[in-house]
């Protein structure tokens, strides 16, 4: 298969361009060197690869980020999306295209209300889940006014090692490896009550090749594990990984204008689509996430 990836980059465009290949895939990357928002170029790389697939996972991704940054956000997460989508169009052989949303677009539901299945309200509190709404909108239309096959994932928090410490699970590992090294007593923490339904980056990345070769056209599925942890219980688990016995002091700063407290996906639609099944615990995850802090 002839694989596009924009964002390839990125934390999760990495494994996954590493996935590919390790399946055979011929891929080509898009990442920086190519705007998502040139229509020009981007339709250029894109007609003149022929891709059998586009995985469109380029955006920005920091959700405390998007409430200072919106109109930024919305051009490159929305119209970025469009510019993907007229790209794949303009193919002679037009490709499919896995646009990837994200769980926040459900926003913050009452626990009754869990799990949360693709049939879910949409809710977006921040600017980025608004965005991440546009753009699947925008695939939904492609699909229904111009038959181009799209499909629509929503992963809920992942994780693995190489992501940004500008999520909660890389900085706490990279603030207890350097609280260690500086002998220090204690780290900065954010939001400990908030509770996440995580998968490892690498299952995450399977779940997207599957879907492209077995998802049904036009339709959104998401891609979580199906339990939720305590942010507290992950930091715990690092701190016991590590050896480190520091204490967790609250800071405001890190704590987003609003959070959503519980985030909680039912996998069951992707699961009946394709087998796919998590492969990674959580334990092994965060080992080889402090690992990677550890090293760098």
């Amino acid at each position: 298969m002839r694989a596009l990836v924009t964002g390839a980059g990125g934390f999760v465009g990495s494994w996954l361009v590493a996935h590919l290949g390790e399946l055979g895939d011929e891929v080509a990357q898009v990442d920086r060197e190519v705007d998502v928002n040139d229509d020009e170029a981007l339709r250029s790389v894109v007609v003149g690869f022929e891709p059998d697939a586009i995985y469109h996972l380029a955006a920005l991704t920091h959700v405390g980020r998007s409430f200072a940054e919106p109109q930024q956000v919305m051009k490159v997460n929305a119209l970025g999306t469009l510019s993907v989508l007229e790209a794949a169009r303009a193919c002679p052989r037009p490709p499919r295209v896995l646009v990837v949303s994200s769980a926040e677009v459900y926003g913050a539901v009452a626990e009754r209300d869990l799990p949360l299945r693709e049939e879910s309200p949409l809710a977006p509190v921040s600017p980025y889940a608004a965005s991440k709404v546009s753009a699947e909108f925008l695939a939904i239309q492609a699909n229904l006014a111009y038959g181009l096959e799209t499909l629509r994932v929503r992963p809920f928090n992942h994780v693995g090692p190489g992501q940004s410490t500008d999520f909660a699970v890389a900085a706490l590992a990279s603030r207890i490896v350097a609280a260690k090294r500086a002998n220090q007593s204690w780290i900065p923490v954010g939001n400990l009550a908030a509770r996440r339904d995580l998968s490892d980056v690498r299952d995450v990345v399977r779940a997207y090749r599957l879907l492209v070769c077995e998802g049904a056209p036009g339709a959104v599925y998401n891609v979580c594990s199906g339990r939720s942890v305590g942010i507290d219980e992950v930091a715990h688990k690092l701190l016991q990984i590590a050896g480190a016995n520091l204490e967790l002091r609250p800071d405001a700063r890190l704590v987003r204008p609003v959070d959503v407290p519980v985030l909680l996906g039912d996998p069951a639609k992707l699961e009946k689509q394709t087998g796919w099944s998590p492969e990674i615990d959580l334990d092994r995850t965060l080992a080889d996430v402090l690992s990677y802090a550890e090293r760098g």
